[in-house]
C-alpha cells in the first residue's frame, strides 16, 4: 500500500542526487566530462517525465534544481545535453508553469535562451530539433518577462526567429512556434517596426489564405501575429502601401461564404481584428473605403445578425464601420448658441473672449488627424465637476493634498462696511416686533403685481383650424412665423372662466373635460368661441387645485409676463400651462434589450450605404426662422420656442425617422444635454425614432434604464395631466460628427454622441412634449413662491425678496423662513435671533430640473402646518435662494448662465456684474459669518446624470488625505466629525438616499464650488452639495425605479425631517457656536471604524458603478488600450497573450459601462 509512496519518495532523492551530480559536472567543466553530463541530464529528463513529484523537487525555489539546470545549458556545447536539458525546462514550464516560469526568468533563463538560439544559428543548417525545443520555451516564457521584448531586440533574436520561419513555411511543425515567437516579440511597438521593416508582413501574407479546413492552428496564429505588427502605425501604413486591405477583405469575404458551419469563428474574427488595426490610422481609413469596406462588413454582419453565437464578428465588424464612417460636422452654420446675449464686458482670455474671437467659419472644423484616436478617456467628474474635461488623470490626480489649502480659512474679502448693505436682507436679526398683533399677525408679503401692460402679449396654448387636417390643427401655434392674417392669440383678448361654482370635480378626466377649445369640432362651431379671426375666445380651465395646490394657470401666466427671456418668448407650453400631477403608479427602469445598440448602429451605416433612401429634410430650424419650410404634411411638426425650451433643428432622415440638434447655452459653443420641446402632426400607430445628435458626455444613464418624459395634451385633456416616462429601444452611443477641437476644451479627435429613443403615439392630431427631465421654469417658481406665501399662518415668519437683477433683468428670488417669536418679549425676541442659520439653494445648473423638485418638496414642507415643520421652524432661521441661475432656466441653457460660464466654478471670485447671484449669494454669506451668523448647514441642490440614488458630497480633511494617500501626523488630521451626521440621518429616513455613494473628498477641481468655498473660506464644516439623480435607484424602497417628481418632492420633504433630527443630535453650545465637537449620541450615530469604507472615489474620479451588458458593444470607436502613449514600449511586452481558443472580444469589457 505504501510502495508508490516510497517509490516517489526515492526518485525525489534519486533526482537530488542527480542534480548534485550535475552541479560537480559544471563546476568541473572537464571536455572529457560530456558523455557523464548528457548521461546524468538525461536521467533527470526520464524521471521528470515519469515523476511529478519530481518535477516539484527540481522547480522548487529551496532546491536550486533550477539554477544547477540553467548553470548546465549555459556552459555546454554538447548538442545531446542541450537536447535534454532544453527537454527538462519543457517539462517544468509546462506542468504548473506560472509559478516556475516565473522562477525561470528570475533566474536569468530568458537571456540565456535567446543567447543560445543566436549561436546556434551561426552554423546553418540550424537543427530543426533545438530550434522547435528553443521557440516552444521562449513562447511560454514571452508573456510572464517584462523585458521580454527588449532582450530580445539587445541579443538580435528577432531576424533569427523571422529567418527561420521564412525558410519553412512548409514545414508546419516548426513554423507553428516560429509564429507564436513572433506574436510575442511584436507586442512590442519597437520590435513590432523592427519586424516590418524586415519583411515579416510579406512572409505572413503568404501564410494567411482563402478558406480551407487544413492548418486552421497554424493561420489562427498568423493572423494573431499578423495583427500584432500592425498595432504599429508604420506596419499600419506599409500595409496600406502593398494593397493588403482588400486582400484581406477578400479572405473574410471567402471565410465567411465557406464557413456555413460556422465552425472558424475565430480566424475569422482574427482576420477581423487586422482590419480592425489597419484602419485605426487615417491612411487605412481611406484605403478601407475605396475597398468598399464598409459594404462588404455591412453585407456579412447582415447575414450573421439572426446567429447569436457570431455576436463577435458583428461586433467587431460594427467598430471597424463606424470608425471608418466618414467624420462629418454638424449641419449647423456654426456651433455657437442661436442666440447671442451681450455682456457689460467680457474678461480677457474668459471662455466668452476665446469664443467671439474666432475667425468666421473656424468655429466648427472636422479634425481628422489621428491624434488622440487611441480611447476614449472620461475625465468628466459628474455635477460638481460634471463639464470640466481636463485630461488624463487617475484617481488620485485631483485630490488636494495640501494640508494647508485644506484647512478652512475663514477670508475677509470684502470690508465689513461694504457688506452692511446686506443687513436689510437679515432684518429678522433686528427686528424687534413690537407693532405685531401675535394673536392675528401674518409676516407673509402680498403677492406682487404685475403690470400686463409693460409686457409683450402671450400666445395661450389653443386649438385652432387647418386646412387638411378636418378643420383641425395641432393645439398651438406652429413653429412657423405668423402670417398677416393669423394674428397671434394675445393674453388679454382671453377670457379664463373656471366652473361657476368654483369646485374641483372629484373626477378629474370629467373636470378636463369641460376645456372649451377655440377651434372647430368637427366642421362645427362651439358655442362661446369665435373663429380664428374673432376678437374672443373663452378658455374654460378645470379647477384642478385639489391635486395641484401651488398650481393656477391664471397665476402661471400673470408670472410668464413678467419672465424676460432672450429670444422674447411669446408662447407657453401646454405642460407649464396646465400643470403636471405626479403619477401614482412607478415607473421601472427600462430593462436594456439585448442587441438594441448594434441595431441602432448598423441603421446609422445603412445611410451611407444606400444613402438614396435618405430624406435629409430639415422640418425645424432656429437658425433660418425668416425662411419658411416646406410642408407636406407628412412630417412632425416641431417647436422649442418658449420658455426653458431647447431644440435648435430637426432634420427628417427618413419617414418615421428625425435627427435632432440642441442648441448650446448662450454665449457659448457646447453644454448640450437639456433639451425641451413640442412634436405635432404625427400618426397614432407608428414607431418614430429620434436621434439627438451632438450629445457631448461620454456615457450617460439612457444606457441604463433611464427613458425620456412626454406629456401628451390630448391626454390631459382625457384627464391625466402628467409627465411620464416613454420611449422604448433606448441607448447613448458614439457617432460620426465632429467635434471641433474649439469646443472640446483643445483635444482633438473627438466626437458628439448620439441618444435615440423610439415613441409611438397613441392619439391623432396630439401636441406631444419631449423633455429630458420634468420641466421646473422660472415661472413656475414664481407662481410657485406666491401660492405659498398665501398659505402662510401667524405662526410662520416668511419674508420674500430680490437678492439681486440677473444679467437678463430677472429678479433671484431670497426666502427667509421660520416661526414667529411667541411674543415681543426680550427672552422670546432672543431666543429667535438665536436660533443657528440653515442655507439652502438649487439651479445653479439649468438643465439640473430635478433640484428644484427636491427644493419644492422642502419648501412646501417648511410651509406647512405639520407639528415637525413648526418645530422645524423654531429650531432654525432659513435662508433659501431656491433658483440661482434663472437666466440659464429661462433660455433653455443646460449648464451656463448668460455670461457663457458655469456659475458653480465662479465663488472662488465671483463679478458683481456677469456672476450677480452668485456674487450676492456669497457676500451674504460673507456678512453672515461677519455678524456672528455663520449658517449650521449649507446646502447646494443638484442634479446626477450619470448616477443613481440620491447622495452628498462634503468636505473633510482626513477623508481628503486619506485618499491621496499622503503621509501626514495625526495632529494634522483632528477634525469634528460632525460632517457626516446629516448624510447618516438621510440614509436612515430618505429611502432614495445612499450612504455608500457620498464622498466627503476634496479636489482642486471643484475649489470653485460653492460646496468648497463655503467650507474653506465662509467656515461651514457641514457644507454639502446634495445630488439626485436623473434616472433612478439601485437600492432601498425605490431599488428598480425611475425617480418621479413625487419621489424628489419627499426627498426634499425628508431633507428638513433630518434638520429636525440634526437639532437633537447637537448640544445646545453647538447651535450657538458649532465649530465645537458633537455630543457623545452624535458620535454614537457616526460609526467611526467604517469612515473609509463610506468614502466614494467616485466623486473625484467618475466610476458609472453599473454592470457590463450582455451586449458587448465598444461604442467607442477609437478604443485601443494597447496604442495608449502612456505606456512605455517596453512595459507593453507584459500583456499576456489570448488564449487562441478563447475569444478575447467578448471578455473585453463594453465601454458603454
Amino acid at each position: 500500500m505504501n510502495k508508490p509512496k516510497m517509490a516517489a519518495e526515492k526518485s525525489a532523492s534519486r533526482v537530488l542526487m542527480l542534480l548534485s551530480q550535475l552541479e560537480r559536472l559544471n563546476e568541473e567543466s572537464r571536455v572529457s566530462d560530456n558523455d557523464a553530463i548528457r548521461q546524468v541530464t538525461g536521467k533527470i529528463l526520464h524521471l521528470i517525465q515519469t515523476q511529478e513529484k519530481t518535477r516539484k523537487e527540481v522547480g522548487s525555489k529551496g532546491s536550486g534544481g533550477m539554477e544547477i539546470i540553467l548553470s548546465s545549458l549555459e556552459n555546454t556545447r554538447d548538442l545531446q545535453t542541450t537536447l535534454n536539458i532544453l527537454g527538462i525546462l519543457n517539462e517544468l514550464l509546462t506542468v504548473g508553469g506560472g509559478r516556475r516560469t516565473g522562477l525561470f526568468v528570475s533566474k536569468g533563463g530568458t537571456a540565456i535562451l535567446l543567447q543560445l538560439l543566436v549561436s546556434s544559428s551561426k552554423d546553418p543548417p540550424a537543427n530543426e530539433e533545438l530550434m522547435l525545443h528553443i521557440h516552444s520555451l521562449l513562447v511560454k516564457v514571452g508573456p510572464k518577462d517584462r523585458k521580454f521584448g527588449v532582450k530580445a531586440r539587445l541579443n538580435g533574436a528577432l531576424n533569427v526567429t523571422l529567418n527561420l520561419a521564412k525558410h519553412n513555411l512548409q514545414n508546419y511543425k516548426l513554423l507553428l512556434p516560429c509564429l507564436q515567437v513572433l506574436r510575442v516579440y511584436s507586442s512590442n511597438s519597437v520590435n513590432a517596426v523592427s519586424l516590418g521593416k524586415s519583411g515579416a508582413l510579406e512572409i505572413l501574407f503568404e501564410i494567411v489564405g482563402p478558406f480551407s479546413k487544413k492548418s486552421t492552428t497554424l493561420l489562427k496564429v498568423a493572423l494573431d501575429t499578423l495583427a500584432a505588427l500592425l498595432k504599429s502605425g508604420m506596419n499600419a501604413r506599409r500595409a496600406v502601401d502593398r494593397g493588403y486591405l482588400p486582400t484581406l477583405l477578400a479572405i473574410y469575404q471567402d471565410w465567411h461564404r465557406n464557413d456555413t458551419r460556422h465552425r472558424h469563428v475565430i480566424i475569422r474574427k482574427s482576420i477581423l481584428g487586422c482590419i480592425k488595426n489597419i484602419t485605426n490610422i487615417k491612411l487605412g481609413r481611406k484605403a478601407f473605403i475605396e475597398a468598399s469596406g464598409m459594404r462588404i462588413l455591412y453585407n456579412t454582419s447582415t447575414e450573421c445578425l439572426p446567429v447569436r453565437t457570431l455576436d463577435p464578428l458583428v461586433n467587431t465588424s460594427s467598430l471597424i464601420m463606424r470608425k471608418c464612417f466618414p467624420k462629418n460636422r454638424l449641419p449647423l452654420p456654426t456651433i455657437k448658441s442661436v442666440f447671442l446675449y451681450p455682456l457689460p464686458h467680457i474678461p480677457a482670455g474668459g471662455p466668452v473672449a476665446q469664443l467671439y474671437n474666432q475667425p468666421p467659419g473656424v468655429d466648427d472644423v472636422v479634425d481628422e488627424s489621428d491624434e488622440n484616436e487611441a480611447t476614449e478617456v472620461d475625465t468628466e467628474n459628474d455635477t460638481e465637476n460634471e463639464e470640466d474635461d481636463t485630461g488624463h488623470k487617475t484617481q488620485n490626480d485631483d485630490i488636494e493634498t495640501d494640508i494647508n489649502k485644506l484647512r478652512p480659512k475663514q477670508m475677509n474679502t470684502r470690508p465689513f462696511e461694504e457688506l452692511r448693505v446686506y443687513e436689510h436682507f437679515c432684518r429678522e436679526f433686528t427686528e424687534t416686533f413690537q407693532d405685531i398683533d401675535f394673536e392675528d399677525s401674518i409676516s407673509a408679503i402680498p403677492p406682487s403685481r404685475v403690470n400686463s401692460e409693460l409686457h409683450r402679449p402671450i400666445i395661450i396654448p389653443t386649438t385652432q383650424s387647418s386646412p387638411g387636417l378636418q378643420n383641425r390643427r395641432p393645439l398651438r401655434e406652429s413653429a412657423l412665423p405668423l402670417k398677416p392674417e393669423q394674428s397671434p392669440l394675445e393674453l388679454d383678448s382671453i377670457s379664463i372662466a373656471k366652473r361657476p361654482d368654483g369646485r374641483a370635480d372629484a373626477d378629474l378626466v370629467c373636470s378636463l373635460g369641460h376645456l372649451i377649445l377655440d377651434a372647430a369640432v368637427n366642421g362645427g362651431s362651439v358655442d362661446g368661441c369665435q373663429d380664428d379671426g374673432g376678437e374672443q375666445s373663452v378658455l374654460e380651465v378645470p379647477d384642478t387645485a385639489a391635486l395641484l395646490p401651488l398650481h393656477d394657470p391664471e397665476l402661471y401666466l400673470e408670472m410668464v409676463k413678467s419672465t424676460r427671456s432672450v429670444p422674447g418668448y411669446t408662447e407657453v407650453a401646454y405642460p407649464d400651462y396646465f400643470g403636471h400631477v405626479a403619477l401614482n403608479l412607478r415607473e421601472p427602469i427600462l430593462e436594456r434589450v439585448y442587441g438594441v445598440q448594434r441595431t441602432k448602429i448598423f441603421q446609422d451605416i445603412e445611410r451611407l450605404i444606400h444613402s438614396s433612401d435618405i430624406l435629409d429634410k430639415v422640418v425645424y430650424d432656429l437658425d433660418n426662422q425668416s425662411s419658411p419650410l416646406t410642408d407636406n404634411g407628412e412630417s412632425l411638426k416641431f417647436n422649442s420656442k418658449f420658455e426653458s425650451g431647447n431644440l435648435r433643428k430637426a432634420i427628417q432622415v427618413r419617414k418615421f425617422e428625425y435627427d435632432l440638434i440642441l442648441n448650446s447655452d448662450i454665449n457659448s459653443n457646447h453644454y448640450h444635454q437639456w433639451f425641451y420641446f413640442e412634436v405635432g402632426n404625427m400618426r397614432p400607430g407608428v414607431r418614430y425614432r429620434f436621434n439627438i445628435i451632438n450629445c457631448e458626455k461620454s456615457n450617460s444613464q439612457f444606457n441604463y434604464g433611464m427613458q425620456v418624459i412626454m406629456y401628451s395634451v390630448q391626454e390631459a385633456i382625457n384627464g391625466s395631466p402628467h409627465w411620464v416616462r416613454t420611449g422604448s429601444d433606448i441607448c447613448y452611443y458614439k457617432n460620426h460628427f465632429a467635434r471641433s477641437s474649439i469646443a472640446a476644451g483643445g483635444q482633438k479627435g473627438k466626437s458628439y454622441f448620439t441618444m435615440t429613443f423610439t415613441v409611438t403615439f397613441q392619439h391623432k392630431d396630439d401636441v406631444c412634449y419631449f423633455a429630458y427631465h420634468y420641466p421646473y421654469t422660472y415661472s413656475m417658481l414664481k407662481m410657485h413662491l406666491q401660492k405659498l406665501s398665501a398659505l402662510c399662518t401667524p405662526e410662520i415668519y416668511y419674508r420674500q425678496e430680490d437678492l439681486c437683477e440677473t444679467l437678463g433683468g430677472n429678479g433671484c428670488p431670497l426666502l427667509t423662513i421660520t416661526a414667529m417669536p411667541e411674543s415681543s418679549s426680550d427672552e422670546h425676541i432672543s431666543q429667535f435671533r438665536s436660533r443657528p442659520v440653515i442655507f439652502l439653494s438649487a439651479r445653479v445648473h439649468p438643465g439640473e430640473t430635478n433640484s428644484s423638485w427636491v427644493m419644492k418638496g422642502s419648501l412646501e414642507f417648511l410651509m406647512s402646518c405639520s407639528p415637525q415643520a413648526q418645530s422645524l421652524r423654531q429650531s432654525y432661521i432659513f435662508k433659501i435662494m431656491p433658483m440661482l441661475n434663472p437666466d440659464g432656466v429661462i433660455n433653455g441653457n443646460h449648464r451656463c448662465s448668460l455670461s457663457g460660464e458655469d456659475l458653480n466654478r465662479q465663488w472662488q471670485n465671483p463679478n458683481a456684474e456677469l456672476h450677480p447671484t452668485i456674487y450676492h449669494a456669497k457676500s451674504l454669506l460673507q456678512y453672515l459669518r461677519a455678524t456672528g451668523r455663520t449658517p449650521l448647514v449649507f446646502c447646494d441642490y443638484h442634479g446626477h446624470s450619470r448616477k443613481k440614488n440620491v447622495f452628498m458630497y462634503g468636505c473633510s480633511i482626513k477623508e481628503t488625505m486619506w485618499q491621496s494617500s499622503v503621509n501626514t501626523s495625526t495632529c494634522d488630521l483632528n477634525e469634528d466629525l460632525g460632517y457626516r451626521t446629516l448624510p447618516k440621518l438621510l440614509s436612515q429616513m430618505a429611502p432614495a438616499f445612499s450612504l455608500s455613494s457620498c464622498s466627503f473628498v476634496v479636489e482642486r477641481s471643484k475649489e470653485a464650488t460653492a460646496r468648497v468655498v463655503v467650507w474653506r473660506e465662509i467656515g461651514v464644516q457641514r457644507s454639502y452639495t446634495m445630488e439626485s439623480t436623473l434616472c433612478g435607484c439601485d437600492q432601498g424602497k425605490y431599488k428598480g425605479l425611475q425617480i418621479g417628481t413625487s419621489e424628489l418632492e419627499e426627498m426634499g420633504s425628508q431633507f428638513c425631517l433630518a434638520l429636525l433630527r440634526l437639532r437633537r443630535f447637537t448640544s445646545p453650545l453647538e447651535l450657538h457656536n458649532h465649530n465645537s465637537h458633537l455630543l457623545d449620541m452624535e458620535n454614537e450615530l457616526i460609526d467611526t471604524r467604517h469612515i473609509p469604507n463610506i468614502t466614494s472615489p467616485t466623486t473625484y474620479v467618475l466610476d458609472e458603478d453599473e454592470p457590463a451588458f450582455l451586449e458587448e458593444v465598444d461604442y467607442s470607436a477609437e478604443s485601443n488600450d494597447e496604442n495608449d502613449p502612456e505606456l512605455e514600449p517596453d512595459l507593453r511586452d507584459n500583456h499576456a497573450l489570448p488564449d487562441p481558443s478563447s475569444d478575447s472580444e467578448l471578455s473585453h469589457q463594453d465601454s458603454l459601462t
